[in-house]
């Protein structure tokens, strides 16, 4: 009984772990966008055009840093092997 608990404690760490890692924490929006970027202001124009047309108000400010709906925000990239395929996961965190 005492190891049925113990395995349920370490696979409930181990997911939550993985959620955090993949970005999904309260206040973070995540986005995956079609094509992976490695220039900055060409994923910044994906990143904005994903957030309209989720009906938000957007504002690329530079270096990263976004205003959503009036709340500044900086991006933070995650690379994803999603059925064998890498996958650029975006997570605007909220700037402190």
């Amino acid at each position: 009984m005492v190891s049925f608990l113990v395995t349920i404690a370490i696979l409930a760490v181990v997911l939550l772990g993985f959620n955090i890692l993949m970005g999904y924490r309260k206040g973070n929006i995540t986005l995956d966008l079609n094509e992976r970027y490695t220039n900055l202001t060409k994923q910044a124009e994906a990143v904005k055009q994903e957030l309209k047309k989720q009906g938000k108000t957007v504002d690329y400010e530079g270096n990263g840093y976004y205003i959503i709906n009036g709340k500044r925000y900086v991006v933070k990239q995650h690379n994803v092997a999603m059925g064998g395929v890498p996958l650029q996961r975006t997570v605007l965190t909220p700037a402190k």
